[in-house]
């Protein structure tokens, strides 16, 4: 097994085992660019962008904080610069933070840096069951998930739960819509970071079976443009984003190639604010969600949250000075995390080992 070639759902499965142009016109000016205002979730940033969610009226900053294998550690393994990016993330006035019991022990790392700063009521925290069903109608492990959950982010009540992965969508949706009415949680979504999921995800969308859905979208992959982004807009449905810079693929590709001039129009200084703020123009999107576990990343990051978000004629533009990179149409056949495939050695990355060793061991025991 080739361990440089990172994938969610090899990752999951393992670990859940263990334990080109725009399809969809865009406003020449982005209508849904909000400025911040007081309210629970926004933040004390008043230059922070939101997004006013049309069901509720609630605002969520445009720029999340993701915790996909970022966040994973090992036991006892120091947490100082997870730390770091969390409280600079939270510094900035962002207040959306995505995890999941299936991400190592990212869910145990964002529990207790809700408990060290302070205001953690302010925070939108997203959470995930993967509740695969072997055992028919039986609730009991997506319960289970949901208790442990909710006592390693000391939350009595969750902001967003999600069906991850679309695993077992019939049984586990309904759940949660119960859990919802019970006032456990607050709301109901479904997730998946592969294209081949959207037409799913659309289906679900179109009726009105969740609050939010979390897809993958990028300037390079833009799949969701089609139906999915504008389904979700008709419904007023909340839109989280993931793989928006590509599981850093996207900075590979552009390593060595200048910044663009025209992209000062919208206040991008670095090619990651580049990428984001394509991202969080789409009037759809809600909440783009980054993981990283460099402070200093975080640092360059929440500058996308600010200022102004280009355009649909400076989106097309940004979309075709990407084509001229050579490297950028062959992002698909990268690995995730190009050139870092020794960072992220948590439980995660433990458990794939471990898989593969045994794969191997096995193999080698067949006559």
């Amino acid at each position: 097994m080739d361990q440089s070639r990172i994938n969610r759902r090899g990752f999951l499965g393992t670990v859940g085992a263990a334990a080109t142009g725009l399809a969809l016109a865009v406003p020449t000016t982005v209508q849904a660019q909000d400025r911040n205002t007081a309210s629970p979730t926004s933040g004390s940033n008043p230059d922070v962008l939101t997004r006013t969610l049309p069901r509720t009226g609630e605002r969520l900053t445009a720029l999340g904080l993701g915790t996909f294998l970022t966040f994973d550690r090992k036991p006892g393994d120091r947490r100082d610069d997870l730390r770091q990016v969390f409280e600079r993330y939270i510094a900035a006035g962002g207040r959306v933070v995505d995890t999941s019991p299936l991400y190592g022990s990212a869910e145990v790392s964002v529990g207790q840096f809700m408990g060290e700063f302070p205001g953690p009521d302010q925070l939108f925290l997203a959470n995930k069951v993967w509740s695969t069903g072997e055992y028919l109608g039986d609730e009991s492990h997506a319960q289970e998930s949901f208790r442990q959950s909710r006592l390693r982010t000391w939350r009595e009540t969750i902001d967003l739960m999600q069906c991850h992965s679309i695993t077992n969508a019939q049984v586990v949706i309904p759940l949660l819509k119960a859990w919802k009415k019970e006032g456990q949680i607050r709301n109901v979504g479904v997730t998946h970071h592969e294209s081949a999921a959207h037409e799913q995800l659309t289906a679900i969308v179109e009726r009105d079976d969740v609050d939010f859905v979390q897809t993958n979208y990028s300037i390079f992959n833009r799949d969701a443009d089609r139906r999915l982004l504008p389904a979700a807009a008709d419904k007023g449905v909340g839109v989280l984003i993931n793989l928006p810079l590509e599981k850093a693929r996207l900075m590979k590709v552009v390593e060595g190639h200048p910044l663009p001039g025209f992209a000062e129009e919208f206040g991008a200084t670095s090619w990651a604010q580049f990428f984001l703020k394509w991202v969080m123009a789409h009037p759809a999107v809600t909440s783009v969600l980054c993981g990283t576990s460099n402070p200093d990343h975080m640092s360059d990051n929440i500058q996308a949250m600010t200022g102004p978000l280009p355009n649909e004629r400076t989106r097309r533009r940004m979309v075709a000075h990407m084509e001229t990179i050579p490297a950028f149409g062959s992002i698909g056949s990268m690995p995730w995390y190009p050139g870092k495939e020794k960072m992220y050695s948590g439980l995660i990355r433990e458990a794939q080992a471990n898989a593969a060793r045994r794969l191997q061991f096995n193999r080698g025991r067949s006559p």
